[in-house]
């Protein structure tokens, strides 16, 4: 196997783990957003959508994730890392991932409608900002938005049982 070959399994083995925390995320009637940052070959921080139990604009996978990693290195700076995210990030968390310093990362799904990696705006790949990351889009994409889609199809199929029980 080719170190191309290689890269794409390891992306696939650790979106398949993001995939796991996004599950989390909706179980607990969140937005089904996960994340994972690997340092070495190992998983050292998780994370999965958290803003409504949490009461926080701030509890975002990559937001968690990132600060988990932190404790684990022991620095702010995860410059050895690859985050892994079901979703492209927002502009909060694509700032968060710019000051981290962290290389490279991995998106499942595209968000055209409030994604900063590509989308919307580009803050992962600015040229004017001191730090760059190398970004992959669209790795296990299908499963990530079938996820997301399946989420708000059944949010909005309860929402209308909800309006025509009334």
């Amino acid at each position: 196997m080719s170190d191309m070959e290689n890269r794409a399994a390891e992306d696939e083995r650790f979106m398949r783990e993001a995939l796991k925390q996004a599950k989390l995320a909706g179980k607990h009637m969140e937005v089904p957003i996960g994340c994972v940052i690997v340092h070495e070959g190992k998983i050292i921080g998780r994370g999965y959508n958290r803003r409504n139990t949490d009461a926080s604009a701030l509890s975002h996978a990559e937001i968690l994730a990132i600060r988990r990693a932190s404790g684990v290195i022991g620095d702010w700076r995860l410059e050895d890392c690859t985050l892994y995210v079901t979703l492209e990030p927002c502009q909060m968390c694509a700032g968060a991932i710019v000051q981290a310093r962290i290389p490279r990362v991995v998106i499942g799904a595209m968000n055209p409608k409030a994604g900063c990696a590509g989308s919307i705006f580009n803050l992962l790949e600015e040229p004017r900002f001191n730090h760059r990351a190398e970004v992959v889009r669209g790795v296990l994409g299908e499963a990530c938005s079938e996820m997301l889609q399946t989420f708000f199809r059944e949010l909005r199929t309860k929402q209308k049982e909800g309006e025509s029980a009334e």
